[in-house]
């Protein structure tokens, strides 16, 4: 079973960035596709993006794709959600999710992950 701590959130302004960690524990993360999640208050939790094994596929929701690069360095255990160009309707929990039953695809529903992390939030000021 593997372990994952997000870090990273925060209060900024619109329009300002903010990089999100996920470190993992108990497992090597190269084992797993990884993926993050947000849940905004009174919303579900939707994905936000998601990474292969290797990191050769990448998939990102419609409404961040541009703006919001997922990576990951397994020798690090370690994946990141580069945020850029932040706007107030991005200001949710950002959670961190792990699946090692997906081999090559990259999961973009909740029940693809069977892991996940506590949860960072992120709220952002207009």
């Amino acid at each position: 079973q593997v372990h994952l701590v997000e870090s990273g959130g925060g209060l900024v302004q619109a329009g300002d960035s903010l990089r999100l960690s996920c470190a993992a524990s108990g497992r090597t993360v190269s084992n797993y596709v990884m993926g993050w999640f947000r849940q905004a208050p009174g919303k579900a939790r939707e994905f936000v993006a998601g990474i292969s094994r290797n990191g050769g596929s990448i998939r990102g929701a419609d409404s961040v794709k541009d703006r919001f690069p997922i990576s990951r360095d397994n020798a690090k255990n370690t994946v990141y959600l580069q945020m850029n160009s932040l706007k107030p309707e991005d200001t949710a929990v950002y959670y961190c999710a792990a699946d090692a039953r997906l081999i090559f695809r990259v999961g973009v529903r909740r029940e693809d992950y069977e892991y996940w992390g506590q949860g960072t939030q992120v709220t952002v000021s207009s």
